[in-house]
């Protein structure tokens, strides 16, 4: 298809509010918030903050900056831990061969066809909107969630409180993990719902979870009970929670489902009217920022900016693998092409700004799972055939400002502590 010449913007949702008022933990939220002199409107991505500690777990020591480091997971399942301080490499145990690793910043979730193994780095940082707390503890492989078919796996922004949600293809369970309980090295199912077998989402938001499967959004409780009506949104695909709440694709645009007090809210953004851009089904960004980003196919990038609830569609200046936001001062788009290198792109015209050396072509031709992750200073790409792990400053030219031979190759990896 031909990249469009301009952006386009829609920014007219229809809210659906659901009845129901949310369990009493919605009270416990505000008063944590009031504690720190937060915001007194929690989103999604804090409301899940069942008490004051800040993120605080019993054998954890609090940092004065955030520990980060680039955990990866090799063809045969054994993980590693680089200190990107110290530069140091820490083996963190093995789980079965992933077939796709999902990561909040502090646990990785393998998935497999015979379930989801867990892994918790040891590093995070907690979000008080407007301060941060930082943290370490001894890393472990946690356990194991059973389940047919290779799962997706959804996260909030708190590796501490609220939930964490699985949906398993070939059965069609959904299930609602207690992400308290893995702070506590635990593995604890609040909910385990069955549904149609097929593509399908459970995505945590606040105190309640949200089900994205046979061509609706349904809302949960914690213990698994319906709340208020669902919201059509056919072919589910691909989820991210912002600042702003938690975001789940369908053929016609976005549901967002979000908190208001203790009364959760379902958006529908759809895309602009008379699109004929694919629909985005894999989002990114850096976390928690309200901008996301996704391939609109081979017609060009969507950006879904969820506090203004608005899709834009940009030219790909060539054709892309994947993309995230940045969503910074500079409006910062980062690309992988199929050609192997980093663009940094403007977020707002989709004009490229900078470009890298073609990095992992070797391993984009032989289709093995490349992954660009940003943060606020640095973006990380590993390249499994080339058995490489790179650190890039895209505010500097993209220049490659580190290069990692690893000894054990990184199939997949996230970057862990942020």
């Amino acid at each position: 298809m031909p990249h469009l010449a301009t952006p386009r913007r829609l920014s007219t949702p229809r809210r659906l509010p659901t009845p129901r008022r949310l369990a009493p933990l919605g009270a416990l939220v505000l008063l944590a918030l009031a504690g720190c002199a937060a915001p007194s409107a929690p989103s999604a991505s804090i409301a899940s903050a069942s008490s004051d500690d800040h993120g605080q777990i019993d054998g954890a020591a609090e940092l004065a900056e955030p520990a980060l480091g680039l955990t990866s997971i090799d063809a045969d399942g054994r993980v590693s831990h680089l200190d990107l301080l110290k530069e140091t490499t820490a083996d963190l145990g093995t789980v079965r061969a992933p077939a796709a690793v999902h990561s909040d910043g502090r646990y990785l979730f393998s998935a497999d066809a015979d379930g989801v193994s867990i892994v918790d780095s040891g590093v995070w940082t907690w979000d008080h909107v407007d301060h941060f707390h930082y943290y370490r503890a001894p890393a472990r492989v946690i356990g194991e969630v059973a389940g047919r078919g290779v799962a997706t796996v959804a996260t909030s922004n708190s590796s501490t409180t609220g939930g964490t949600g699985v949906f398993f293809p070939d059965s069609g369970e959904a299930v609602l993990l207690d992400t308290e309980a893995l702070s506590k090295g635990e593995v604890a199912e609040n909910f385990r719902l069955t549904t149609e077998p097929g593509p399908g989402l459970v995505v945590p938001a606040g105190s309640f979870a949200a089900i994205a499967a046979a061509g609706q959004v349904s809302l949960h409780a914690v213990d698994g009970t319906t709340t208020g009506e669902a919201t059509p949104c056919a072919d589910p695909a691909g989820t991210i929670t912002t600042r702003v709440g938690a975001v789940i694709g369908c053929r016609d645009g976005a549901v967002l489902v979000s908190v208001e007090g203790e009364q959760p809210v379902v958006e529908v953004i759809p895309y602009p009217s008379g699109t004929t851009a694919p629909p985005a089904t894999a989002f990114a960004n850096r976390e928690g920022r309200p901008s996301v980003a996704a391939l609109a196919g081979d017609a060009g990038i969507w950006i879904l900016d969820t506090r203004e609830r608005a899709w834009t569609l940009l030219p790909a200046p060539e054709p892309l693998v994947q993309v995230t936001a940045v969503d910074d001062k500079n409006a910062n788009l980062l690309a992988l092409t199929a050609r192997g290198r980093v663009l940094v792109l403007d977020a707002d015209t989709g004009a490229v700004r900078a470009a890298s050396a073609p990095l992992v072509s070797e391993s984009l031709a032989a289709g093995r799972p490349a992954h660009l992750v940003a943060d606020q200073q640095r973006a990380y790409l590993n390249g499994p055939a080339e058995n490489r792990m790179w650190e890039i400053d895209f505010a500097d030219d993209a220049r490659v400002a580190r290069e990692f031979t690893p000894e054990r190759t990184p199939l997949f990896f996230a970057e862990t502590g942020r």
